[in-house]
């Protein structure tokens, strides 16, 4: 109707979606309309155009061919209150899934509103069985539920303790979150969640894990130990708007934090990882040691190493001769932890408030950690942007980790006599479970590296009868073979850009 080029409105549109939602809201259409009229009047779509229009509150409404015909045309057809309050009411389908029901209504690929909304859609119905059936949620994951998919993306900090996670956050906000405690001891001593809220308030961890608004549910599989150790700071900020930020308690060395901690640190940073969007991994000059502790925490990140970005931070502490050596060293240590063959990016700076201490770090050193700094904060801008995308991405991989749980309950409930030796043989398969795992891999065609960890496996193993798990349901397997062939790849071609 707006007699633009294919060219333009392919331009409209990825202007006005930035958030790569799918779909266009109040405040997106309007941008969108705006746009339009803008092009109609002559001038270049750019980003810089959006700024432009916002700021001109005199644009006027872009003009669509057989507009007015249609608009007379419904105005006739309008349907009168009383029809709405009477006998005739309005059936108003919304297109998000209730979460608590057991038996959902299937819904048609139309009825739903956007990528997310059709996440949800086909998680109830096609996922949600299949992890049920064959207790993922006991072994790898729990239960998703209707605030996970709605969450903001989420970026962790991690590091050993006086590395800068809390300044760094406090740059980042240019202010002190409810709750912050900065210093060169430990201080830090449990995990914040930073989050965007109405006023300043800090929330106690078991209030947090029950509020059904909130993606923090799973964390009650944890115990009230580390519930006491958690917490929720809330605060109006126009970033936290965007992404929520998790503070993390300082990594220690040596036995302390081992025998201290009342709870499964690694399996709490294993919990957050998956669900994160971006994992930072500070580092200080004058701590690049290592410990056993933090390779076992950064051992946990397994699975999502396309999310980890390392930061050296402090780097004017050093001056240059030093911290060409840091970097080498640093670069070095983690080459033996993260054993991949790629090199992993690394963002050297100084991300806090205080100016760069100038006598140790040079001009040129001065402008390398303003670059750096500044390519790091894209990484962070990026991230609503590449939201949508990542929800994608983590759904199908839990849906490939779901098929291959299923795979492996189903092979080992198979193994098991029909009357006698149930007891022997439940312990000889635990025993020998790598081994099991090797004849899933070959009757399904399965890849190595996707199995879980055997040992975490044996671990949760041991708290189970096999005899009561369930046979291979094939029907639920291909639902979930049809989800991830057909379904999705036609979710994303129905929300995604129509002009691209």
């Amino acid at each position: 109707m707006s007699n633009l080029s294919r060219q333009q409105l392919k331009q409209v549109w990825a202007l006005a979606d930035s958030k790569r939602q799918g779909f266009l809201g109040f405040t997106e259409f309007v941008t969108a309309m705006q746009l339009v009229s803008l092009a109609q009047a002559g001038q270049e779509l750019t980003p810089d155009t959006i700024k432009t229009a916002s700021k001109m509150e005199g644009v006027k409404p872009p003009v669509m061919d057989g507009i007015d015909a249609l608009l007379a045309k419904n105005k006739g057809s309008r349907i009168s209150e009383n029809d709405i309050n009477g006998s005739s009411q309005l059936q108003l389908s919304t297109g998000t899934p209730q979460f608590g029901a057991k038996s959902s209504r299937k819904m048609p690929l139309n009825a739903v509103t956007s990528i997310i909304d059709g996440l949800k859609r086909l998680y109830i119905e096609k996922l949600k069985p299949l992890e049920a059936t064959y207790r993922f949620n006991d072994f790898v994951s729990p239960l998703l539920t209707s605030s996970d998919f709605d969450a903001r993306p989420m970026v962790m900090l991690l590091g050993q303790y006086s590395t800068g996670k809390t300044t760094f956050i406090k740059h980042l906000l240019r202010c002190n979150y409810p709750g912050a405690h900065i210093g060169p001891e430990p201080t830090t001593d449990r995990f914040v969640v930073v989050m965007s809220g109405p006023d300043e308030r800090s929330i106690p961890g078991n209030t947090v894990a029950v509020q059904a608004d909130m993606p923090f549910s799973g964390l009650t599989h944890f115990g009230g130990a580390f519930l006491s150790k958690f917490e929720c700071a809330q605060m109006p900020h126009p970033l936290l708007d965007e992404i929520t930020i998790v503070d993390t308690p300082g990594v220690l060395s040596g036995e302390k934090q081992r025998t201290q901690r009342s709870y499964d640190f690694t399996g709490v940073i294993s919990w957050f990882a998956a669900k994160c969007d971006l994992i930072l991994l500070l580092f200080d000059p004058h701590k690049l040691d290592i410990s056993d502790e933090f390779k076992r925490v950064i051992a946990s990140l397994r699975g999502n190493d396309d999310k980890i970005r390392v930061v050296l931070n402090k780097a004017d502490q050093v001056d240059t001769q030093q911290l060409m050596r840091v970097y080498g060293a640093l670069m070095w240590s983690l080459g033996k932890v993260l054993n991949t063959p790629e090199v992993m990016r690394v963002y050297i700076g100084s991300f806090n408030d205080k100016p760069i201490n100038e006598e140790t770090a040079s001009q040129m050193f001065c402008e390398l950690f303003e670059k750096e700094q500044n390519d790091l904060l894209m990484d962070l801008v990026d991230i609503p942007k590449k939201a949508c995308d990542r929800r994608i991405n983590e759904f199908v991989k839990r849906a490939r980790a779901a098929k291959m749980h299923a795979y492996i309950i189903s092979h080992l409930k198979k193994e098991m006599p029909a009357i006698m030796g149930k007891a022997k043989t439940q312990q000889r398969l635990i025993d020998n479970l790598e081994d099991e795992f090797a004849k899933v891999q070959r009757e399904f065609h399965l890849p190595a590296g996707d199995f879980p960890n055997v040992e975490h496996f044996k671990e949760v193993l041991n708290g189970y009868s096999i005899d009561k798990f369930e046979k291979l349901k094939p029907k639920m397997i291909q639902a979930v073979d049809d989800m991830l062939g057909y379904e999705i790849p036609e979710l994303l071609k129905s929300f995604r850009n129509p002009y691209a």
